[in-house]
């Protein structure tokens, strides 16, 4: 795979200006490596096979070859629901137990009575087998869970409802056995749904891509080429209102790009040359020329919609204690049946009585709720987190984030920017902070050095106009020189100062003298006359790595929460010192080595913490791995972004307040529907079992089943109002 590179700033005081041997840039990423797209994934778990898709792993984990997307599963299920559904409802219409329920009596015809069982059969076989081909595995490894809970239910229902149509005066559970089978379809359907919910916008912009490109010839003229023609190299022109077709960079023209589905930002961005481009982005209202850097799965979009594939591949900690609860109420069921048999025969002897009560027991130790309580509540935070720029690659990370109280933060291009910027300007000479901004800027302009690329920025963030230049001419090791209405203007380092004979007045030279000690680098405008003779200081620039402005209300947010916050960084103690008092964190480590990053999250964990860390480099991946949880920026480095188990797509350090709140709201809905679905077999399971039959409380399996349809209603809605979070 290839990676990108990984620049460490180093005293940018030993910087000089052009020659500008600066070695304090980090270059950002411009491509996203090749992933493999045929990987085997673990889905699923403990569904050794999926509608009849055998899976040849004892353990039970599906394997997915080539198949990226649970399309066909999802459909599958889909199917089976509704038919299903339609199919129960002449069960429900002649079954003797739901008439007595609803209070109404079907007229009765020649083998009317049949027609339940009949269409029970179906039911059972077209929706139910597959619940039981799952359940095989689950009793071959002698770890019961879901699957083996609902196979239960429906055997017993199905061979009992049955057997009550000839012994008399038995209550049939017909459909209570297809509502179950049709509830536990439903659930099954919303968890395929969540599979692919958050790549679903994805998977729609991907639609949306381009059949065809027009690619540039070396003549100038243009060509319609199959997107999968484009290579590593090809100039492109994109035309106003077209879709990006690849990555890539921009060496011609300007626009603003949608590239909402893929940030979750919906305001257009601006680009320019020099600017990258994603594929599947729309392109507004200018023309473009791009170069292209990545193109089919090695693009940023197939990057991305592989990150949610394998976030949904994991199973949260949640999910396991749901199965968990599963497999404690199928051994509680057999053991209660066992019990309420042995106890009725004992008070009454052997009779249907007996059986109807054991019957009753273990088809309603099966909860409807139980089915759905984790898979609405995955759909909805999945959705959540989608559309708030938030890609979750392990479930369980985002439970175990609830816990986290540090949070450690990489400095360079999580906390700031990883590009340099003019933070501070002092003046020499009477004249304007923006004129003396706008000089550099345009005496910069045709150098492509980092504090070039720094002084043009920061004066088009400013909408500065910069006057035209002559004779530029890069000065080696010590600046740059260019002509401006008749003057020259120099933009140098210390070394430049040196050679001009220009002495720094002491305000200008506590400027440098301040910044340096922060870490910061310090360049010069000079003004020189045409005769060379005269030449005058005109003000002195500090840059830096320029401090993202969500940054700090990201770290008092989280203070507010009670997460403390820490730094590290491979800077120098005084750059790391500046960034850590502006944005007032106590806590932090600079010119800490790649290799030893993750020492540093061993140091912490030492000290109780429960840390989450949050990088972009490679040399972050770690500490990403080492820590509690793994948060990468979404415009780092691969490596990164493969070793987290969260993923901020906007890479914006206020996600990772957003992160915190919905974990912490994920997991309260989902150990509440746990509760509500639980909490029915705490006061069916007596009742069906007769330990208040003395005193005349004997739960039949119509409102057994009423009291099921409940707790379901109660799952469903609370699950629901999880949307009315604010993130």
């Amino acid at each position: 795979m290839e990676q990108k590179k990984e620049h460490h700033h180093e005293d940018h005081n030993n910087h000089e200006h052009e020659g500008h041997e600066m070695d304090g840039e980090r270059v950002m990423p411009k491509e996203h490596a090749r992933h493999d797209l045929r990987q085997d994934h673990d889905i699923h778990e403990g569904h050794e096979t999926h509608m009849g898709i055998d899976n040849q792993k004892s353990s039970g984990n599906h394997t997915h070859g080539e198949h990226v997307d649970h399309t066909g599963h999802e459909e599958t299920f889909r199917k089976k629901f509704w038919v299903s559904l339609v199919l129960s409802i002449p069960v429900l219409l002649f079954s003797e137990g739901f008439q007595m329920l609803i209070g109404f009596s079907m007229p009765e015809f020649p083998l009317s009575r049949w027609i339940a069982l009949v269409f029970s059969i179906i039911v059972f076989i077209y929706g139910g087998i597959p619940f039981i081909q799952m359940a095989v595995p689950e009793i071959k490894n002698r770890q019961p869970g879901m699957m083996t809970l609902i196979t239960l239910a429906i055997s017993v229902a199905f061979i009992y409802s049955a057997a009550a149509l000839v012994l008399p005066g038995q209550m049939d559970f017909f459909w209570e056995l297809v509502t179950l089978i049709d509830i536990m379809l439903l659930g099954h359907w919303v968890e395929m749904r969540s599979v692919r919910q958050a790549s679903g916008a994805l998977n729609e912009l991907a639609r949306l891509m381009p059949d065809e490109a027009e690619r540039v010839k070396p003549d100038g003229t243009t060509e319609k080429v199959p997107i999968r023609q484009l290579g590593h190299g090809d100039l492109v022109l994109v035309r106003p209102g077209a879709s990006i077709p690849a990555d890539g960079d921009i060496v011609e023209g300007d626009s603003s790009v949608n590239e909402a589905m893929i940030t979750g930002e919906s305001k257009p961005v601006d680009k320019k040359s020099g600017d990258q481009v994603i594929a599947g982005a729309i392109n507004n209202d200018g023309s473009l020329r791009f170069r292209v850097t990545a193109t089919g799965d090695q693009t940023a979009l197939a990057g991305i919609m592989r990150l949610v594939e394998q976030a949904q591949m994991s199973k949260s900690r949640t999910q396991i204690l749901a199965d968990k609860a599963a497999g404690w109420l199928f051994y509680v069921a057999l053991g209660t049946a066992a019990v309420t048999a042995v106890a009725w025969i004992a008070a009454r002897g052997f009779g249907l009585e007996v059986i109807e009560r054991v019957a009753t027991v273990l088809v309603i130790a099966c909860p409807h709720a139980l089915g759905l309580a984790i898979p609405l509540v995955v759909a909805i935070t999945t959705s959540i987190g989608a559309s708030n720029g938030i890609l979750i690659r392990d479930r369980l990370a985002l439970e175990k984030i609830r816990e986290v109280n540090m949070v450690l933060f990489d400095k360079t291009g999580t906390l700031t920017e990883g590009r340099f910027g003019v933070t501070a300007i002092a003046m020499a000479e009477n004249i304007d902070e923006n004129q003396a901004l706008a000089l550099a800027a345009a005496v910069e302009r045709d150098s492509e050095h980092t504090m070039a690329r720094a002084f043009r920025a920061s004066a088009e963030e400013k909408q500065l106009e910069m006057p035209n230049v002559q004779g530029f001419e890069a000065i080696k090791g010590k600046g740059v020189v260019a002509e401006v209405k008749g003057n020259k203007y120099y933009v140098g380092g210390p070394r430049l100062l040196e050679s001009l004979r220009v002495e720094l007045p002491k305000k200008l030279a506590d400027f440098e003298s301040n910044h340096s000690a922060k870490g910061h680098s310090v360049v010069h405008l000079v003004q020189a006359k045409k005769d060379e003779q005269v030449r005058h200081l005109l003000a002195s620039f500090a840059l830096s790595d320029v401090i993202r402005p969500e940054s700090r209300e990201a770290i008092k947010k989280l203070g507010n929460m009670g997460i403390e916050v820490a730094m590290l960084t491979g800077d120098s103690q005084a750059a790391a010192s500046s960034v850590a008092e502006e944005l007032e964190i106590e806590t932090w480590f600079a010119e800490v080595l790649p290799e030893t990053k993750d020492s540093k999250v061993i140091e912490l964990k030492k000290r109780g913490y429960r840390v989450a860390m949050v990088g972009d480099g490679v040399n972050d991946a770690p500490a990403l791995v080492r820590a509690d949880v793994g948060i990468a920026i979404g415009s780092g480095t691969d490596v990164a972004i493969e070793s987290a188990g969260i993923i901020l797509v906007q890479s914006n350090p206020l996600d990772i307040v957003k992160i915190f709140s919905l974990s912490r709201a994920s997991y309260r809905k989902m150990i509440q529907n746990l509760f509500w679905a639980a909490g029915y077999n705490v006061v069916a399971l007596p009742l069906a079992a007769g330990a208040l039959s003395s005193f005349g409380i004997l739960l039949s399996p119509a409102v057994g089943a009423l009291l099921m349809s409940l707790s379901t209603v109660i799952v469903a809605i609370n699950a629901q109002l999880l949307r009315r979070i604010e993130l």
